[in-house]
């Protein structure tokens, strides 16, 4: 296929700044799309953390969203209007 259409895009904030992503991704996809590769640190050194496994089996990709707390972005389906924030629970963020 040559070419692309670029689909519908859903809007969300991350830690109260707002972001497009396309529609159908995961939050970490949304990041991701948008060159947010980092969203917390570690609480123990202080590293960056962000999507490492991709498939669910480890932690370092925990967001808070909406009312949820450290869900995995990486599982998360993204959806208009949701709330992303760099979760309470774990290290701050750290964007890069």
């Amino acid at each position: 296929m040559t070419g692309s259409r670029r689909g519908r895009a859903v809007r969300f904030r991350f830690d109260g700044q707002v972001f497009e992503a396309p529609a159908g991704v995961s939050v970490a996809g949304g990041l991701l799309a948008n060159g947010i590769r980092s969203w917390r640190v570690s609480r123990i050194t202080g590293a960056p953390r962000g999507l490492f496994c991709g498939i669910g089996t480890c932690f370092d990709c925990l967001v808070d969203v909406n009312e949820s707390a450290a869900v995995r972005a990486c599982l998360t389906p993204l959806s208009e209007g949701d709330e992303v924030r760099t979760s309470s629970s774990l290290g701050g963020s750290s964007r890069g």
